[in-house]
């Protein structure tokens, strides 16, 4: 019984282990835009950087929300409880990233006048828009210590339904901020719809055909 008991806890330990260092990866996985933008910038690549940092930190921050979404369909998937553990780090660099975009623009593009910004998010939908889904990410954010999902219990799953506005604003920010060429804007829409219609199947439609297919006592 010991040996058993034992035996359990070492395969326990090793998950963890394992775990710890997938996080670890995928912490120096997520770091690596920031890498490449700064080698980019200070190589003299790109033409525009500063636009070129405002819409790359954006882009990485759409990346990693969709990301987030993935976890649960792939771990339907596979099975592999796991991938839970994952969500939150990924959900944290995209506000990390949605924050640096909001930064540079404020920073590079507007050099902190705030009266030319609050011109452009009263004028420019887009910012608006862009604006919204980072202030609607920020209580994600917060709440996405252990501490808060237990003071908020089943409170903290409804506050997180905030991800899905999060996202459709997110996606229709990048739609009115390209303007021309919106195929990227679209790939991550579609993608988006399957994610949430996904949700609907899983949540809402498929209970409810398990309910009428099943025999009347």
């Amino acid at each position: 019984m010991e040996a058993t008991i034992s035996a359990a806890r070492g395969s326990a330990n090793l998950r963890e282990q394992r775990v710890r260092r997938l996080k670890a990866l995928l912490f120096a996985v997520c770091l690596l835009p920031i890498v490449r933008e700064a080698y980019l910038v200070l190589s003299g690549a790109e033409v525009n950087p500063i636009e070129f940092v405002i819409r790359s930190t954006g882009l990485w921050a759409l990346v990693w929300l969709w990301a987030t979404l993935f976890i649960s369909p792939l771990k339907k998937l596979t099975g592999w409880g796991s991938l839970l553990r994952f969500r939150r780090e990924l959900g944290l660099f995209s506000f990390f990233y949605a924050c640096l975009h909001l930064v540079c623009y404020l920073w590079l593009d507007k050099f902190f006048d705030w009266a030319d910004v609050y011109k452009d998010v009263i004028g420019r939908p887009f910012i608006t828009i862009g604006t919204v889904a980072v202030v609607l990410m920020l209580p994600l954010a917060v709440t996405s210590t252990d501490g808060w999902v237990r003071r908020l219990k089943r409170n903290w799953s409804r506050l997180h339904w905030l991800v899905y506005p999060a996202a459709a604003l997110s996606v229709w920010h990048y739609f009115l901020e390209v303007k021309r060429d919106t195929t990227q804007p679209w790939i991550y829409a579609v993608v988006l719809g399957l994610l949430l219609g996904w949700r609907v199947y899983e949540r809402g439609i498929r209970p409810w055909l398990a309910r009428r297919m099943s025999p009347v006592r």
